[in-house]
Order: C-alpha cells, then structure tokens, then sequence
C-alpha cells in the first residue's frame, strides 16, 4: 500500500508533559484518514509537527516518501494545504480577496482559479461581503479554500466542524467528500464529532496518551461495529457446520464463542445444534457504535489539557515554513 504520510515513533514534551509519547500513524494515498481522540491525546501537535510548525523531540515522520529531517521536506510540504483549528483569515477583507492575499504569500503567477475556488466551497456568491460578518460555517469554508490555493493533493484539517450548526457540518463534510472523490485529495481529518466522523472516513486512527492505540480500516471497523447475535456454544466446529448449512454470515474467534451477523431463528438454531450434540450455554445481541468502540479502546482515563496555540495555515510552502502560518493568525 503507498501512504502519503507515516509517523514512526514521534515525541513532543513540554517540560515533564509528554504531548507524543511514540506515536506512529500510516495514512493510504487517497484515503480521509480519521484522527480520533480526546481533548489532550496529541491530535493537534502531530498535525503541528507534520506542517512544519512545530519540530519534535523524537522520532521522525515521512510526507510522500520523504524524510521530516530532510531539507527536501520544505518542497515536499508545497503538497499540503492545511487548516489547523480556527481557519487564519482576514477578516476585514472579501472571500476573493483573502484568496488573492494567499495567491501572493505562496508566489503564484497569476489570480486565476480563484472564481472555482469560491464555487468549489459555495461561496462564488459573497461578493465585497466581509469574511469577518461570515457564518462559522463560511469562514470555515472559506479556511478550506485558502487552503486549497495551490492545488495540494493532500489536506489536513483539525477540527473542520468544530461549534458549526447542522448545516454547517453537511456543507464541510459535502465538500470533504467532493474533494476526495472528484479530486483525489487524500485528507487527514481530526475530529471527535465521531458519529459525523463515520460518515466520511475511509481510515481511522484511534490515539490516547500521545500513542497509538489503534488503526483500522471503515470495513474493519464496520464489521467490528455490526450488529451480531454473540453465541457460546460448547462445540464451535458443530456451530460452523449448522450456520453453513443456514447460509448466514458468522465469524468464529475461540473455542466456544462465535458472533452471526444475520437474523435468525433461535429455537431453530438451538434444535439444529442439539442435533449435532452441541450444547447452547448462552445468546446476546451485540452492537457498536464509533463512539462505543473507542471508549472501550481507550476506557475512561482523563488527561491533562496539551498546550495549544490557536492558528492556521493555508497552502504550506517556503512562506509557511519560515513564518510558521500562510495567513494571518487572530483571536476571532
């Protein structure tokens, strides 16, 4: 499989506060990738590090095959637009001209492909209209759109619907998903709206504690999620040969346990494995949701707020590296 970003073993501490604790990450070329976890887990340092705002304490990471240490990551990180918590915008300035603003911070020739850019995230139609009079759900829009100003193939948002309204969060995940298939942008999407998450993600990386805990893939995750009747049975081969017979789905994982992914007759089932000198020691429907998985992944622990600095950053590139944001940084 080719990835466009790995992590092997990143760390970040701020004093005796260890925000990464070896984390590693592998995220597929063309995938929308969801970085799960919660307040404190290390989601936006990583996304920090990975867009050259920050650098870690240890550990290295690859963007397309290219070492972090390497001076060639400077080039490489032209690939990414990013939007990192609160879009960097100005607010005293029109949709169109916060473009032209991050058209010319990235050295870009020419204006054009701007008018797509406002169609492209909904907003052709704002005109002189002030990104500062702008709904949340605009302005992230717009954060997206600066992002995308010089044509990254890889997108990485921290909390794209982050205090935006129902509609609001269509219209973002609308967008995700256009920019992914009609596109082929792979995008690294943090989040803990988890139920919104699932609607998008194609990869999932559950991180606590600075760490991986796990990642997986929606198939895998669908299947691990699915609703099931969970069956102990004395004798598994017998169940295995009763279920084929009934053409049901199943999954066998230990000697007495199986789950069936299928509705099914009990008493029927029950007469059927009686008849192959199989005892039924007991039944149970089981069913997840996103959310139940990752709290039974990462239990109840708290931890202690990471240190955040609220910015962003549009097409990174040279100007994004040296300044450490392409775009203007404010406390809206």
């Amino acid at each position: 499989m080719e990835y466009v970003l790995t992590a092997d073993g990143l760390c970040k501490q701020y004093g005796n506060y260890k925000v990464l604790n070896g984390l590693s990450l592998h995220v597929p070329k063309g995938a929308v990738y969801g970085l799960v976890g919660k307040n404190g887990a290390g989601k936006t340092t990583f996304i920090r590090i990975i867009c050259g705002l920050q650098q870690p304490g240890a550990g290295d990471f690859t963007l397309y095959g290219t070492s972090g240490k390497s001076r060639e990551i400077i080039r490489v990180r032209r690939r990414i637009g990013a939007v990192v918590e609160t879009p960097s915008l100005y607010l005293d300035m029109s949709a169109e001209d916060n473009l032209k603003m991050q058209y010319r911070i990235l050295g870009l020739p020419s204006f054009e492909g701007i008018g797509e850019l406002l169609a492209l995230v909904g907003l052709s139609g704002t005109g002189k209209k002030k990104a500062g009079h702008f709904s949340l759900g605009m302005r992230q829009r717009l954060g997206i759109a600066v992002a995308l100003a010089g044509e990254p193939d890889f997108l990485v948002l921290d909390e794209p619907a982050n205090g935006l309204d129902p509609q609001g969060i269509v219209e973002i995940r609308e967008l995700i998903l256009r920019l992914n298939r009609e596109r082929q942008i792979t995008v690294l999407v943090s989040s803990h709206i988890l139920d919104e998450l699932a609607k998008l993600a194609t990869h999932y990386g559950f991180i606590d504690g600075g760490r991986m805990v796990q990642e997986v893939s929606a198939d895998e995750l669908e299947m691990a999620c699915r609703k099931c009747i969970r069956v102990s049975v004395t004798d598994t081969s017998a169940l295995a040969c009763v279920l084929d017979g009934f053409g049901v789905q199943y999954r066998i994982f230990s000697e007495k346990e199986a789950d069936i992914y299928a509705g099914i007759n009990v008493s029927r089932l029950v007469l059927a494995l009686e008849e192959q000198g199989c005892g039924v020691e007991s039944i149970q429907e089981r069913g997840e949701s996103l959310e139940s998985y990752y709290i039974s992944l990462v239990g109840g622990r708290t931890r202690k707020t990471e240190p955040e600095n609220n910015m962003s950053v549009g097409g990174i590139g040279d100007a994004a590296t040296e300044n450490g944001m392409s775009g203007k940084e404010h406390d809206e």
